[in-house]
């Protein structure tokens, strides 16, 4: 069987780039783990591998769904699961990339069941929302359930009325229930390589890169798909950058408010990015600026 590789880390890491580099050399395909570059339109945003880049290696879960569709962990896993066993199949080597630990864990781990939705509960947690606002519901969710607020952002609304709905539901936090691995999904092997880069190179990489998206057409981007209906409340512009973006095109926050507020939060992503992997077992870590030197050790440990 052709081995997985998983590369991770945080993001500006340069994850992308030794991707490629490695199925090139390996005769490999790319399974997308970021959770955004699976949603059609989302392209600047989401520094998504531009159409040649896909055409030169086969990319897999980017471009799948629109942006008002759902997306979760378990479904990346399941999914996910299926491209790798078709790269397999046609004796290719597997490379994944992304930078949620989260959607990792449920590709490798398994993830325990959740309790479905249940609309009266989803609907008294929504009103509260509106009438206390999200910082009240995020400090109730830091006292119930810690490890999960700690790994989430505190304006990630869909994940925390999720989480909080998971407690009342079931009387459980969501990170007792994720601990708990699915039995029809066995522990997954596969080499994983970490990506590091110095603080204070990748914030300004980090700046850099918002910056470049700007320019290169992040705004018209939000705009069109607007224009074609997607509603501001989607969970695809809940995420970092889209949100600012939203606002700004409608006029609540200036350009340089957007983007700086932006800056700031992918700056608190990506530490909470390397704090996540830095408590995970079994990750190789390669300094991730050099792509030949980076390649050449990942071939090493294979």
């Amino acid at each position: 069987m052709q081995p997985l590789l998983v590369i991770l880390g945080p993001t500006a890491s340069g994850k992308s780039s030794l991707a490629v580099e490695l199925a090139r050399r390996l005769d490999g395909e790319i399974v997308n783990a970021d959770a955004l570059q699976v949603y059609r339109g989302l392209d600047v945003g989401t520094d998504k591998p531009t159409l040649e880049m896909r055409h030169r290696v086969p990319h897999h879960l980017v471009d799948v769904l629109d942006p008002d569709e759902p997306w979760s962990a378990g479904a990346f896993g399941r999914m996910a699961r299926d491209a790798i066993e078709d790269i397999r199949s046609r004796g290719l080597t597997p490379l994944v990339v992304g930078g949620s630990g989260l959607y990792l864990r449920a590709l490798l781990e398994g993830l325990g069941p959740l309790p479905r939705s249940q609309p009266e509960v989803r609907r008294e947690l929504e009103a509260r929302l509106s009438s206390e606002g999200l910082p009240s519901l995020y400090a109730e969710l830091s006292r119930l359930d810690p490890e999960t607020a700690a790994r989430l952002a505190p304006r990630d609304r869909q994940r925390i009325v999720r989480a909080l709905e998971v407690y009342r539901i079931s009387g459980e936090t969501m990170s007792a229930w994720l601990a708990r691995r699915t039995r029809e999904s066995a522990p997954l092997e596969g080499l994983r390589i970490g990506l590091t880069v110095p603080r204070t190179i990748l914030y300004d990489r980090i700046a850099d890169r918002i910056m470049e998206m700007v320019e290169n057409g992040w705004i018209a981007e939000v705009v069109a798909l607007l224009n074609r209906g997607i509603q501001p409340s989607v969970p695809a512009f809940q995420a970092i950058g889209y949100r600012q973006m939203v606002r700004h095109i409608m006029g609540e926050y200036s350009l340089e408010n957007a983007v700086a507020e932006t800056v700031q939060a992918t700056r608190r992503y990506a530490k909470r990015q390397m704090t996540w992997f830095r408590r995970e077992d079994g990750i190789r870590w390669v300094p991730g600026l050099e792509v030949e030197a980076a390649a050449s050790t990942v071939l090493r440990f294979i």
